[in-house]
């Protein structure tokens, strides 16, 4: 293909097209974002050389265009994402959730706690958990004291506890960029003095997550379409990521989160999402402006 012929989209190769995706991962594109599917489309179609859109479709669906529909699929995600993004539900989530989800599994005797992060992009979102669950472990511990005395110089999480923050996304190039774990001064904006001292080593003119921290995340590749998404979650975070969804997808999404949660789990949305009026199977928590959504178990 020429650089001067751009090949036309017609109305029956965008639709071929939007069912793909959507079959793959369930993106929806309305009518509002269908210029940013076309414009991505056609980068895809540059890159491969192709002189039209069904021939790339065609190769969407061959043997041979795995690869290709992944490159696709993470061309079709903005991943935009920061350190302690929404702080009002932050909030909410350091100083009421885990403070509930801790004292319950204590009187358990369960000392494991699971948190998944769904669309991690680049990782900044679980690395604040990451943070603040560190930073929420060290005050309950002040006021809840073990009946043991803790080593120093005292860990990340005191024993007998075990972390593990499971982050997970679609695109592979966003998910090394997260395991990496390095930063640069305009990606750390909203991580103060303290966090930077506690929890970052600085290398040159960039910010490297400390080896402690890191060793609380495990990244993962997951497509939220699928059925085998991570089991016996206390906490998950899916922020920013149902809008990509129609709202079929978004209810069939919210009901495998349902399953994937602990009783009594919490589940925390964008700030511009909700779940009412896709399930009944959720009650609001509100706080100072955050919200968070727990699980309502099912009366005996």
């Amino acid at each position: 293909m020429s650089t001067t012929e751009i090949p036309a989209l017609t109305e029956a190769e965008l639709k071929l097209l939007q069912a793909l995706v959507y079959q793959e991962c369930g993106m929806h594109f309305d009518d509002r974002r269908t210029p940013f599917l076309q414009d991505r489309l056609l980068r895809r179609l540059k890159e491969c050389q192709l002189d039209s859109f069904y021939s790339y479709y065609r190769l969407l669906i061959s043997q041979q265009g795995k690869q290709e529909l992944s490159r696709l699929l993470e061309n079709l995600t903005v991943n935009e994402t920061s350190f302690f993004r929404n702080k009002a539900q932050l909030d909410l989530f350091q100083k009421d959730v885990l403070d509930d989800v801790l004292r319950r599994k204590q009187e358990r005797r369960d000392y494991s706690l699971r948190i998944w992060s769904a669309g991690c992009s680049t990782g900044q979102e679980p690395y604040t958990i990451a943070m603040q669950v560190a930073d929420a472990m060290s005050y309950y511990y002040l006021r809840n004291p073990l009946p043991f005395e803790s080593p120093v110089p005292k860990p990340m999480v005191p024993a007998p506890w075990r972390v593990e923050i499971l982050a997970s996304d679609i695109n592979y190039s966003v998910l090394r960029a997260a395991q990496e774990g390095s930063y640069s001064e305009h990606q750390m904006a909203g991580v103060d003095y303290g966090y930077r001292l506690r929890y970052f080593d600085k290398m040159g003119d960039r910010y490297a997550v400390k080896k402690n921290v890191k060793e609380l995340v495990h990244f993962d590749f997951h497509n939220l379409k699928t059925e085998y998404l991570p089991q016996r979650n206390d906490i998950i975070f899916c922020r920013n990521v149902m809008m990509y969804f129609d709202e079929a997808e978004q209810k069939r999404l919210v009901e495998k989160f349902y399953r994937c949660l602990n009783p009594l789990g919490y589940m925390f949305v964008g700030h511009a999402e909700s779940l009412l009026g896709l399930t009944d199977r959720f009650q609001m928590v509100h706080r100072n402006s955050g919200t968070a959504y727990q699980r309502i178990e099912a009366k005996a």
